[in-house]
């Protein structure tokens, strides 16, 4: 295979990506989007049910992705150097995929050229968080932590 015709995360490190390239990299498992919560004693980060009130949780996208930052003023902002500091990124997350020179996984949408195959392998949050915007006015995030944390 020639250099021009190998995939653009197979030739360039996160840091050479144009912004649609990185952009691109994106699976749309929505998992970032989901709320969590870190046990201050232990570090550990538990995923919680509940996704922003911008999230999707059927398409996994955020419904307002260029303006998110005026709805949500603490929506991660992921970039190549902030990777290392946010240790909650799931293992299947193609940013820290690539970061840890892994490489990116067969349901990812660049490698099946199917945007379907992140759902169908059980990687995305579809039909597994509750938009904020649902939740009774009395409920608490602690009511909707997952078991297993992720760190």
């Amino acid at each position: 295979m020639d250099r021009a015709d190998t995939p653009f995360w197979q030739r360039k490190t996160l840091a050479e990506m144009s912004a649609p390239e990185w952009e691109a990299l994106c699976d749309g498992c929505g998992q970032c989007c989901r709320h969590k919560l870190e046990d201050a004693d232990t570090g550990a980060v538990y995923p919680i049910r509940v996704g922003c009130q911008l999230l999707d949780t059927h398409g996994c996208h955020c419904t307002d992705y260029p303006n998110r930052h005026a709805t949500v003023p603490d929506c991660i902002q992921l970039t190549v150097e902030a990777i290392p500091e946010m240790p909650w990124l799931p293992q299947s997350c193609a940013y820290r995929r690539l970061y840890e020179g892994r490489g990116l996984a067969w349901w990812h949408p660049l490698v099946s050229g199917d945007p379907e195959t992140v759902h169908t392998a059980g990687i995305s949050v579809r039909g597994r968080l509750v938009n904020e915007r649902q939740l009774p006015a009395d409920a608490a995030l602690e009511d909707y932590v997952e078991e297993t944390p992720w760190t």
